[in-house]
């Protein structure tokens, strides 16, 4: 297509993507939500397009910001843009809502904001607005945003769907920020160069009349189809050495580096007092214009300044500061000098209001001449701040600009510390290595040494999830012993975790759970009274080299004393997930759902994305045991989520266990396949016996028990703290259908042995069953009665069943039909409720073999809803209000009234007062039909 055929004047060769900018306006039009990334290198065309888009929403409400390199260390500021037209609103949001998007927003003081909080007030914001009129949210280089606002606005994007609301953003490709993978898998919408008939087209319109051939094919081969560089190389002062031949030197250098030296070039030609302008315009990342004209005044540059930058379409000055392109901004500040530089970010300081503390201190630390302890300790204080308000990125950043600052080499040393922690826990461990030359640096301190060799294994350990981690913080513990004895035994646990953590997958047997439990002996003694870290190293230490039954009485201990803690609010994030194995390990049901819950509530309420993804997940491990699918489905859906928008690594380990028991194999063998594939690459051999434990349910749900057999082999080859358990129970099931009577007892003996230590009523009901299944007789009679007693009072419905089903399928092989019948009718009865479909059809088939006439299931418009759809309508069930649903689920109520009339339709009702008897025909209550 030539550029004479293109419908937007200068927009050459870019019909396409202006139809599809178009269609994204249409939506919102139309009522409905849209979304777009627009990907593309530096120069390509992305602010043109989205411009031109803005320029076509004349009938729209439209808010337009953009990032800026500089935005980075200030937490939720993408997110004060994108709210700023709206603030007027912040009091019409629910009150949780409105505090955490005022704390977010440094408008109010309190704690740490739910970011799930924050996110849902954006969302509602955007989502009222757009109520009577359509909105359209541009964001323009979204790399450039802070992590706090890129993963913000990302879910926020996400969860967009029957709202007249478009969301488009743009995204130049390149750029090292980690935050924007949040973005992937959005719908997008790549832009590459101009075909060679356009850019000769656009060659032309810049440089009209005469050109020598030799010019013309140099900057077409140059520019490689890019607009800017098609506009800007003609403009350049050495354009006959350029393409002569001379300019080689500069051809190595990235396209845009070359671009920003051309709009040096033009930079240079204005006045004095225009170039110093454009300086406080790049050097303030918010672009306030009030700001940009006090800081003006104070270096005593006129108003009038401004016009030779806006005529030379450099600038534009309105409601706020903007730069035509990116990389003027970039030119700008790069050709300012530093002395220039300094002057004018002591200026901007001066200008901006006293209220916005961390924005003055971040231009504070720029202006600085060299060491200045009185500007670290105000950037150290605004570090606190900025983490009280859920921006960890934000603070980490801060912390390590006051380190540079410091003058004192023990002082930087301590600060440097503090900020490579808080690197490492805003998700970024190898920008937290690089600060540990700073400790490095200071006068010799054997504390200083030890802590800083405790956080490099804490680092190895967040960036290889295993393997070396073990050593390297056993390391750590044994260079602590002396100098920190409490911080010694908690490095000493982290060390075992690290271990159990990567499991079968260590590199070296010392490095094993047992190899880290034997040097873990000579840790110093716990204090009198013991905290909840002291018990947990005890008892781990016992629990690998004097077994199970050992340490379990001490094990309890520690569960039980973490939960108190963590009801106080003082038990250690980085426990959670190791307390919750070990209460999986002991089968205490309650303690581990307990755990899950909090180990959620505590992550969302101090915005760590980075590790909500593993806890939802985790919580929805409790909720497959507890027969609670949708629930665990619901869950998992928010972890990948949120894994998408952090661009964190998602949990793969529970979706094979969720859809083994929903008895979709083909699904669940894939989920197996590829979680194994992933845990071996990974280090993380703890994953190993969850997913073959899936594989052997999965198994045995379908009636294939030598394959589940062989899955157990894998499953218990090693004692992994957590599941080795339950992966003992699927065997005994396994090997006792296939006739391995041998293999079933000593799997027997081993489960008996943990059971009788653990003592719940979860562990006695599961040993019962497997003793049952190697009994005969009246033996075999009681134990099943006493299995499913148990189960019943340890409320793990799903295992209940399954005790039900064995001994239906015993009792039908006694031959008395009666009794078998109705223990099968009510095992199928509660695998169709809760939705374990292989177990319903395996149950179902046993009926029938006992002589009771069923139908096949049917497939009921039910159980066509989708995890979300089947939460929304059990919600709705319960009397929730759509905006109660919304809240809970992170939804605006008008997309939760747009799946409402979805699940009427498929559920053939007209009305909530009917949701309660669909949803239980759904779930399979009455009759055997």
């Amino acid at each position: 297509m030539n550029g004479g055929d293109d419908p937007a004047p200068g927009l050459f060769g870019r019909r396409r993507e202006l139809e599809v900018l178009g269609g994204v306006l249409g939506e919102a039009r139309r009522g409905r939500s849209a979304v777009l990334v627009v990907r593309g290198e530096a120069g390509i065309g992305k602010t043109a397009l989205l411009d031109h888009a803005v320029a076509q929403a004349d009938d729209l409400q439209v808010i337009n910001v953009g990032g800026a390199e500089s935005e980075a260390e200030l937490a939720f500021a993408g997110v004060h843009q994108v709210c700023a037209p709206l603030l007027d609103r912040l009091d019409r949001l629910p009150p949780p809502q409105s505090a955490a998007l005022k704390t977010a927003l440094a408008l109010a003081e309190g704690p740490p904001p739910d970011r799930f909080l924050v996110g849902l007030a954006v969302l509602t914001l955007l989502t009222d607005a757009a109520a009577k009129h359509p909105l359209v949210c541009v964001i323009d280089d979204a790399q450039w945003l802070d992590s706090a606002s890129v993963q913000t606005l990302s879910i926020v994007a996400r969860r967009l769907r029957a709202d007249p609301v478009a969301m488009v953003f743009a995204v130049r490709e390149g750029e090292q920020n980690p935050d924007v993978a949040g973005l992937e898998r959005l719908p997008e919408l790549s832009i590459t160069g101009l075909d060679d008939s356009d850019s000769r087209t656009l060659l032309a319109t810049t440089m009209p009349g005469p050109m020598d051939e030799r010019v013309r094919e140099r900057i077409l081969a140059e520019a490689r189809g890019n607009p800017l560089a098609l506009r800007e190389f003609p403009r350049m002062a050495n354009l006959p050495a350029f393409t002569g031949g001379f300019g080689v030197a500069g051809h190595g250098r990235p396209l845009s580096r070359r671009i920003e030296r051309s709009f040096a070039a033009r930079v240079s030609a204005l006045p004095a007092d225009t170039r110093l302008l454009l300086l406080i315009a790049a050097a303030d990342p918010v672009g306030e214009t009030a700001v940009l004209w006090r800081a003006a005044a104070l270096l005593g540059i006129p108003e009038a300044a401004a016009a030779p930058a806006e005529t030379a379409e450099l600038i534009t000055v309105g409601g706020r500061v903007r730069f035509r392109h990116p990389l003027i901004r970039s030119a700008v500040y790069e050709a300012g000098g530093s002395a220039d530089r300094r002057r004018v970010h002591e200026a901007l300081a001066d200008a901006i209001d006293p209220v916005d503390v961390e924005h003055r201190a971040w231009q504070r630390g720029r202006a600085a001449t060299g060491p200045d302890e009185a500007i670290a300790a105000e950037l150290e204080r605004v570090a606190e701040r900025a983490r009280a308000r859920g921006g960890v990125a934000a603070a980490s950043a801060f912390l390590a600009d006051a380190a540079e600052l410091t003058p004192d080499p023990v002082e930087r040393a301590r600060r440097a510390l503090a900020a490579a922690r808080a690197k490492l826990d805003a998700g970024a461990p190898d920008a937290a290595l690089a600060l540990l030359a700073y400790a490095q640096a200071a006068p010799p301190d054997l504390m200083r040494q030890a802590q800083t060799e405790l956080l490099r294994s804490q680092i190895a350990f967040a960036m290889h999830r295993g393997r070396d981690a073990p050593a390297l913080l056993l390391a750590a513990a044994e260079h602590l012993r002396e100098l920190d004895p409490p911080l010694a035994r908690e490095t000493y646990l982290e060390a075992l975790m690290a271990a159990v953590f990567a499991g079968r997958l260590v590199w070296a047997e010392d490095s094993a759970p047992a190899g880290m439990a034997r040097a873990a002996r000579s840790a110093p003694p716990a204090p009198d009274p013991p905290r909840a870290v002291d018990l947990l190293l005890d008892g781990l230490v016992l629990r690998f080299t004097e077994g199970y039954a050992a340490a379990a009485p001490a094990l309890m201990r520690a569960v039980r004393q973490f939960l108190r803690d963590s009801d106080a609010g003082v038990a250690g994030l980085r426990w959670y997930g190791l307390v919750g194995r070990i209460a999986l390990d002991l089968w205490d049901q309650q303690s581990w759902d307990d755990l899950a819950a909090r180990q959620v509530q505590v992550l969302r309420e101090q915005g760590v994305l980075t590790l909500l993804p593993v806890a939802l997940a985790y919580r929805a491990g409790v909720c497959v045991h507890a027969g609670r699918f949708d629930e665990a489905a619901a869950l998992l859906e928010e972890s990948g989520a949120i894994s998408q928008a952090t661009g964190a690594p998602p949990p793969l380990y529970i979706e094979p266990v969720l859809a083994a028991y929903r008895g979709q194999e083909e699904r669940a063998l894939h989920l197996v396949r590829t979680s194994l594939h992933s845990a071996t690459v990974r280090g993380e051999g703890r994953v190993i016996p969850i997913v073959q434990y899936a594989a052997a349910v999965l198994h045995n749900s379908l009636g294939q028990y030598r394959e589940a057999l062989a899955a157990t082999d894998w499953a218990v080859e090693h004692d992994d703290i957590g599941m080795y358990g339950y992966g003992l129970g699927e065997r005994v099931e396994a090997a006792a259908r296939c006739g391995e009577t041998a293999i079933a007892m000593e799997a027997t003996g081993k489960l008996a042995e943990r059971a009788d230590a653990a003592g719940t009523e979860m562990a006695l009901g599961v040993v019962a069953r497997s003793r049952a299944l190697v009994a005969q007789g009246a033996e075999a009679d009681g134990l099943y009665r006493a299995a499913i007693g148990h189960l019943e009072r340890s409320k793990v419905g799903v295992l209940q069943a399954r005790a039900q089903l064995l001994y239906g399928e015993w009792l039908r092989r006694e031959r008395r039909q009666g009794e078998a019948a109705e223990q099968l009718r009510q095992a199928r009865d509660t695998f169709r409720r809760v939705g374990a479909e292989g177990f319903a059809e395996r149950a179902r088939r046993e009926l029938v073999a006992a002589g009771v006439v069923v139908q096949a299931p049917r497939a009921s418009a039910a159980h066509q809803l989708t995890g979300q759809e089947t939460t929304i309508a059990q919600l709705a069930a319960e009397g929730h209000t759509n905006s109660g649903i919304a809240a809970q689920l992170f939804l605006s109520a008008r997309t939760v009234e747009w799946h409402m009339g979805k699940i009427f339709g498929k559920l053939g009702i007209a009305s909530r007062r009917q949701l309660k008897a669909a949803l239980a025909e759904r779930n399979g209550r009455p009759g055997l039909s």
